[in-house]
C-alpha cells in the first residue's frame, strides 16, 4: 500500500521566490490547514468516542492528561518550527550544502533528545497529574493513557521534523496525503478498542500512537522516493555541534512560545479541576473547537512564514510586504466564515462531544463558544504579527508576546472563576483579556520593525 501511495506523487518542493504570491499562499496554506485539522481528529476522535461510548468520567480523564501531552509534542514541534525556519532562509538562498547538513544534524539531535523526554515523562506522568489537582477518580486513567501516549513520542518526533522540512522546501501537500490516512486509521482504531474490545482511554490513546507510527512511514517512504535533496545516505551521519547549536537557539525560542500556549492552558486547567467533572467535561470539549477554529488562523501565519524566510534569504524585500498583505486577506477571509459558524452552531458543536444525557455540560459549552466567536479576530491579528516576525527570524518577539498572553489569561481566569466566582463564560473572557496584553505588546513592535525592514532596506535594494 505504501509503495503504491508514494509512487503516485510527485515531487512537491515550492520556490516561493518567483510567481504570484496569492495562488502560493492559498496553494501552501489550504494542505496546512487540512493537515493540522486532521491531526486535531487524534485528540478530537479520542474525545468523542470516549466521551460518547464510555463516559464523562473518561472524557474528563482524556482531557485532563491533554494539557501535559499537548505541551510536550507542541515542545518538539516548535523545535522542529525553528529548524525549519533555517532550512526555508538557506533553501531560498540556494545553499543547498549547508542544508544537508542542517537536516541531519537537526534529526540526530532530535533523536537523541526525544528519546530521553520519554523515559522522564513515562516515570513522572503521574507525579505530574497529582501535580494539576486532577481528581483521584480519574487520575488513574489519566495517568495510563499519557504513559501511552509518550511511549510513542519517537513518532511525534519524526513525522513533525520531516513534516516541517518538507514545509520549508514549499510541500505542504505530502504531509497532509500521509496525515489524512494516518488520521481515518486514528478513528477506525478508535473504534475497534473502545467499542468492539473496550479497552476504555488506554484503547484511545494506543490507537493514536499506531497512527502516528504509520504517518511517519509514509513520509520517510516519499522522502526517499520522490525528495532527492533530503536523500542524504551516509550524510545523514553528519553531526555539528555549530549548526546544532544555531538550530537550539531557534528551535527553543520556538519551542518555548509552543510551550508557554500550553503551559498557559495547564495553569487555567488547574482552575477549572476544582470547579467539577461536568466544568471539566464541558473545558475539553471547548478547547478542541477553539483548536480546530484558531488552527486555520495559525496555518496561514506559517505559511507566511515560509514564505517570508524564503524571500528574506533570496534577498528580495518588496515581495516580503507583498505576502504580508497578501496574509491579512486570508485571515480576514478565514475568520469572518469560523465567526459565523461557531456562533450559530454551538449547540450542535458540543452536542458531539457528549451523549443525551449531558445537558448540563452542553450549557456551560454553548455559554462559552456564544462569546468566543467573536473574539477571534483577536487571535487573527496575532497570527498574522507573529508570522512576520517567525518569517524575519526574530522569535524572541513571539516568545515574549506569547508569555504575556498566557500570563495575563491565566491571572484573569484566577480573579474571575476562583476569586469572584463566576461561571464558565469567563474562560472566553480570560483569553480576550490574554489577546488584549499580546497586541499591546506587538503593535509597537511590529510598527518600529517595519520602518527598519521594509523602508530602509528597500531603499538601499
Amino acid at each position: 500500500m505504501l509503495y503504491f501511495i508514494v509512487r503516485g506523487l510527485e515531487d512537491m518542493t515550492t520556490d516561493m521566490t518567483e510567481g504570484k504570491i496569492i495562488p502560493q499562499l492559498t496553494g501552501f496554506t489550504v494542505p496546512l490547514i487540512l493537515g493540522n485539522l486532521f491531526q486535531l481528529t487524534y485528540n478530537a476522535a479520542d474525545s468523542v468516542i470516549v466521551g460518547k461510548f464510555v463516559g464523562d468520567d473518561a472524557l474528563a480523564a482524556v482531557g485532563t492528561a491533554g494539557p501535559v501531552m499537548n505541551m510536550v509534542i507542541l515542545f518538539i514541534s516548535g523545535m522542529c518550527m525553528g529548524a525549519g525556519i533555517l532550512m526555508s532562509t538557506q533553501y531560498g538562498a540556494k545553499k543547498y550544502a549547508q542544508l544537508e547538513r542542517q537536516v541531519s544534524t537537526a534529526m540526530i539531535g532530535g533523536l537523541g533528545f526525544s528519546a530521553a523526554v520519554t523515559v522522564l515523562l513515562l516515570v513522572f506522568a503521574h507525579p505530574l497529574l497529582v501535580l494539576l489537582q486532577v481528581p483521584q477518580d480519574i487520575i488513574g486513567s489519566a495517568a495510563v493513557y499519557l504513559r501511552i501516549i509518550f511511549g510513542g513520542l519517537i513518532f511525534t518526533f519524526i513525522y513533525n521534523f520531516f513534516s516541517n522540512t518538507l514545509r520549508a522546501l514549499g510541500d505542504s501537500r505530502a504531509p497532509l496525503i500521509f496525515l489524512i490516512i494516518s488520521a481515518a486509521l486514528n478513528v477506525v482504531l478508535d473504534l475497534f478498542f473502545v467499542l468492539a474490545l473496550e479497552w476504555g482511554v488506554p484503547g484511545s490513546a494506543l490507537a493514536t500512537v499506531l497512527s502516528e507510527a504509520l504517518c511517519c512511514l509514509f513520509c520517510l517512504g516519499y522522502i526517499k522516493k520522490k525528495v532527492p535533496l533530503l536523500c542524504l545516505g551516509k550524510k545523514w551521519k553528519v553531526f555539528d555541534r555549530a549548526v546544532l547549536g544555531r538550530t537550539f537557539s531557534y528551535g527553543i525560542t520556538s519551542a518555548l512560545q509552543q510551550m508557554c500556549v500550553q503551559l498557559g492552558k495547564i495553569c487555567v486547567q488547574t482552575i477549572v479541576n476544582v470547579q467539577g467533572v461536568a466544568f471539566i467535561a464541558a473545558f475539553t470539549a471547548i478547547n478542541r473547537v477553539d483548536d480546530f477554529a484558531m488552527t486555520p488562523q495559525q496555518n496561514i501565519a506559517h505559511a507566511s512564514t515560509t514564505f517570508m524566510a524564503q524571500n528574506r534569504g533570496a534577498g528580495k524585500i518588496r515581495r516580503m510586504k507583498q505576502g504580508f498583505y497578501c496574509t491579512i486577506l486570508l485571515e480576514t477571509i478565514y475568520t469572518a466564515v469560523v465567526l459565523a459558524l461557531v456562533f450559530l452552531f454551538s449547540r450542535q458543536i458540543m452536542e458531539l462531544f457528549v451523549g443525551n444525557d449531558s445537558e448540563e455540560v452542553v450549557t456551560l459549552g454553548i455559554s462559552y463558544l456564544e462569546l468566543i466567536a467573536f473574539m477571534y479576530v483577536m487571535p487573527e491579528a496575532t497570527n498574522i504579527i507573529q508570522g512576520f516576525f517567525r518569517g524575519l527570524g526574530d522569535l524572541k518577539v513571539t516568545l515574549v508576546s506569547t508569555i504575556l498572553n498566557m500570563s495575563s489569561r491565566f491571572l484573569s481566569a484566577w480573579v474571575m472563576i476562583h476569586i469572584m466566582h463566576g461561571g464558565f463564560d469567563r474562560l472566553a473572557w480570560a483569553n480576550f483579556f490574554g489577546w488584549v496584553a499580546m497586541l499591546a505588546f506587538q503593535i509597537p513592535m511590529i510598527v518600529c520593525r517595519w520602518k527598519k525592514v521594509f523602508s530602509e532596506e528597500e531603499n538601499h535594494s
